[in-house]
């Protein structure tokens, strides 16, 4: 009976948290971030999920430093990997390397790699071939390395953010679907309004040096994970998570026909799981105890950006991603709200 009173107190205890936390987070970010709310917002939901992050946006949008700030306020170990053409898998996972024993004998040692970390900043990730690219597939799904055939657990709690340069596509390497898939959001980070803009440029050629307080640790990190996942969520709103990505797969009965006009590839399994999941932390987030509508909504766009291809004539008739999830959006219907 006391076991089971202390997880409710705990559980109520991280709920409280994550409530309060939101302004204070938003506040201290708000120190070395303008302006990029909803990035941010995205990026705390899936950090709350325990998801991974893609982030795509023209250089010099701060996005190295929203990871790094986010890492501080949480009190996480950071790591920022370089992603070039010559980077090896090596140079992530680590190596074994021969060294001598205080006894004088020599024996192989597995040296870690930058991975192993609590966030993980993969600086434009599709500037390394496919093969490097893959050596963090094992990371991002099991949360582990493995070299010369053994297993090396990572520290917990665990999180890839990588970017990607939008506009410049020479020599770089598109990540395949499967890798893409192991990303929980496609987070867009567009260039700031003008009056954010000028407030940036004064500060950062001035003398202001903010600085960044810790609010959280890790333990409540992994107390915030296993919290989100205790969310009630209705079955219809399932469902229509369930729906939205089966609507998104052409050539099916009953999909729509600009589905089969615009779309190579859609949405698999993973879309409407990180959908219900990302609904979760986002009605936490939002200072509620369940899920709703606006949030699976709202979250459609960065779940499923990147888990559906668009066809050759979707480009040539200027069809974006964003406009067949739209679309998708006004085909599948919505559960009445309570």
């Amino acid at each position: 009976m006391t076991t089971t009173s202390n997880t409710f107190e705990e559980e109520q205890l991280a709920v409280q948290q994550i409530r309060e936390g939101r302004d204070k987070i938003f506040e201290q970010l708000s120190n070395v971030i303008v302006g990029q709310e909803d990035v941010i917002e995205q990026l705390l939901i899936s950090l709350f999920a325990g998801g991974n992050c893609l982030i795509t946006g023209a250089p010099g949008l701060a996005k190295t430093l929203l990871v790094r700030s986010i890492a501080k306020i949480f009190d996480l170990h950071f790591q920022r990997i370089q992603f070039t053409p010559d980077l090896m898998p090596a140079d992530i996972t680590g190596t074994e390397i021969l060294q001598e024993t205080a006894e004088g004998q020599r024996k192989m040692q597995f040296v870690r790699g930058p991975v192993f970390a609590n966030v993980i900043l993969a600086d434009e990730i599709n500037r390394t071939p496919p093969k490097t690219q893959a050596a963090l597939l094992e990371a991002m799904q099991e949360h582990q390395v493995t070299a010369a055939g053994v297993s090396y657990k990572l520290d917990e709690p665990f999180f890839v953010l990588a970017t990607q340069n939008p506009i410049e596509m020479e020599g770089t390497y598109p990540l395949p679907e499967a890798q893409l898939d192991r990303f929980m959001f496609n987070v867009n980070i567009d260039y700031l309004k003008q009056d954010d803009e000028i407030k940036v440029v004064q500060q950062t050629t001035s003398d202001y040096n903010p600085t960044i307080e810790k609010l959280f640790s890790a333990d409540d990190i992994r107390r915030f994970h296993h919290t989100v996942r205790k969310v009630p969520v209705a079955e219809e709103l399932v469902r229509y998570a369930v729906q939205l990505a089966d609507a998104s797969r052409p050539n099916r009965e009953g999909v729509p026909d600009f589905v089969n006009q615009f779309v190579n590839w859609g949405a698999g399994l993973r879309a409407p799981q990180n959908l219900i999941l990302g609904a979760k932390a986002r009605a936490l987030f939002n200072g509620r105890s369940h899920v709703n509508l606006d949030d699976i909504q709202t979250l459609a766009h960065p779940v499923m950006r990147h888990r559906i291809l668009p066809s050759y004539r979707a480009e040539a008739e200027g069809v974006t991603v964003e406009k067949i999830i739209d679309q998708l959006l006004d085909h599948v219907p919505a559960p009445l709200k309570p």
